[in-house]
């Protein structure tokens, strides 16, 4: 039995009982096996992500997933090593392996906020190494102005592999109340006026009040505030201009006629 790395010729001598002598020869051939090689494009991706392992160095392939192209397309969900044998003309096979490593996606997650309309919040983002927002920001928490209607930012977050997903930091708003004050703003000096707020909430006057109505008796023109807050925390503020005039005097005189 002889197992040769190249074409090798064996001779024997053949010795019969009377001690005559014949030789024989047997050539053995030996063909080389294909250069059977396997290179996955790329060799590492993230999760849901596409590779293409190209074998070469043969006549036909047969990979361990059963195609015969000299090229596969793969989307593994964890690492696989694919198997390729490679068959040359000579029918000799040899086969080669190809490794596709899969980086998982990181697990992306955002805390949104509710606030009032016009109000700074703070939205934050976490589960990856950075960061990146609609704003621009690249930071894990940003603030942001709550608008008028419900929205949603979303962040990129981007795994130390590279590997990438997003997630959604909902905006809700809060509604302001209503705010006004009605009531007479035109007043003669040293008299007094009743100023009544309304709106969906409390009160809080700029003279200190908390009453929906106020009297005020002020010496010079004065405005007055009030800030209203829902029940959600929101304000709002109403104004009023109380105009102070000196109302004219009148005098009487008694006079007697004789």
């Amino acid at each position: 039995t002889v197992s040769p790395v190249a074409t090798t010729t064996y001779t024997v001598t053949v010795t019969g009982a009377n001690g005559c002598t014949k030789t024989a020869t047997a050539t053995v051939t030996v063909n080389p096996l294909p250069n059977a090689t396997a290179t996955p494009a790329p060799a590492t991706i993230c999760d849901g992500q596409s590779s293409t392992i190209t074998a070469t160095g043969g006549g036909t392939y047969l990979w361990n997933t059963g195609a015969t192209t000299a090229s596969i397309t793969v989307s593994p969900s964890s690492t696989t090593t694919y198997t390729v044998t490679v068959t040359g003309a000579n029918g000799c096979t040899k086969s080669a392996t190809a490794t596709v490593t899969v980086n998982p996606l990181p697990n992306a997650t955002a805390m949104g906020a509710s606030g009032c309309i016009g109000s700074m919040v703070t939205i934050s983002a976490s589960g990856g190494g950075t960061y990146l927002w609609p704003t621009g920001e690249t930071t894990s928490s940003i603030s942001v102005v709550m608008p008028g209607a419900p929205a949603v930012y979303r962040v990129t977050v981007t795994s130390a592999q590279g590997c990438t997903s997003t997630a959604d930091a909902a905006l809700t708003p809060l509604f302001p109340p209503t705010a006004s004050i009605t009531g007479n703003t035109a007043i003669c000096n040293g008299f007094n006026t009743v100023l009544t707020a309304s709106g969906n909430g409390t009160y809080s006057w700029n003279t200190g009040a908390s009453t929906a109505a106020i009297t005020v008796s002020p010496v010079v023109t004065t405005t007055y505030t009030v800030t209203v807050t829902a029940s959600n925390g929101c304000t709002k503020t109403a104004t009023a201009t109380v105009v102070v005039t000196n109302c004219p005097s009148i005098n009487m005189t008694k006079s007697f006629v004789s």
